[in-house]
């Protein structure tokens, strides 16, 4: 299962090239056996995360990006759903509003970034900021492209201080955004989440894509990398995200502290 890190893992400096990769590769796996080992998992995302919690010693964050309707809300529920809420912070990260305009564009993110012991969330993050604001000129292009070095500093720092990056780009097909867009209006239970806006923004979708590809390129560092994961497919989405968690808190070794008191001996009248 490791294979999934280590196939969806842009490596550093390497020039990956979006627009070649297949967003409905399932990498061999059936939608039967992927759930199977979502279940495992799930439970062993349980047991890693609570390990995380008692060594309270270093920090984990997870950063959700990608197009409308890639997912990012989807992963979160079935992906984080065995949890323990104590331990969990999620940020949706909007329009910057109130003080968040009135700060740099890092301020209100690292505000959000999780403490020791706890997992961290982010749906949407700092990466708009290379993102909408390239597409939609917010800024010039002298500004928004020295980001990619601002945010690689911000995120060593959080790095060489104890916290753990995981960066997901969930990459859906042009005509499989269509197909959800499209089950939003027929759906009476999902028309809330359908607006015009996305439409308007769908009309971008090349330069997006374009924009992702840069994102990839230049901020997927050893210290804070970025897996970009097939999610036509749900059910596979889900069990790529749910693996390389588990691989990544496993390789963090993550200790039970000792005990405050020698408990050998110890009576109750």
């Amino acid at each position: 299962m490791k294979k999934l890190l280590q196939e969806l893992v842009v490596k550093p400096d390497e020039k990956f090239k979006l627009k070649k990769f297949d967003p409905g590769d399932t990498f061999g796996y059936d939608k039967v056996s992927a759930g199977d080992h979502l279940t495992k998992n799930l439970k062993r995302l349980s047991s890693l995360q609570y390990r995380l919690y008692a060594e309270a010693k270093r920090a984990m964050l997870v950063v959700l990006q990608g197009i409308d309707a890639g997912g990012k809300d989807g992963t979160i529920k079935h992906v984080m759903s065995g949890l323990n809420p104590q331990g969990v912070d999620v940020t949706s990260f909007k329009v910057p509003e109130g003080p968040e305009k009135r700060h740099d564009y890092l301020w209100r993110v690292h505000k959000a970034v999780p403490e020791f012991g706890k997992m961290g969330i982010f749906n949407r993050s700092h990466y708009e900021d290379v993102l909408v604001v390239r597409v939609h000129g917010l800024v010039p292009k002298e500004v928004w492209s020295r980001r990619y070095d601002e945010i690689n500093d911000f995120e060593r720092m959080l790095s060489d201080s104890g916290t753990k990056i995981v960066k997901f780009l969930l990459y859906i097909s042009k005509d499989e955004q269509a197909k959800r867009f499209r089950d939003r209006i027929d759906d009476p239970r999902k028309n809330w989440k359908f607006s015009p806006a996305d439409l308007k923004e769908r009309e971008y979708w090349d330069d997006y894509i374009d924009a992702y590809e840069d994102m990839v390129n230049k901020c997927s560092k050893k210290n804070a990398p970025w897996y970009v994961i097939p999610a036509n497919n749900k059910w596979f989405r889900n069990l790529a995200v749910s693996q390389i968690l588990c691989d990544t808190l496993d390789e963090m070794d993550l200790k039970f502290p000792k005990p405050v008191a020698e408990l050998k001996g110890i009576k109750f009248e």
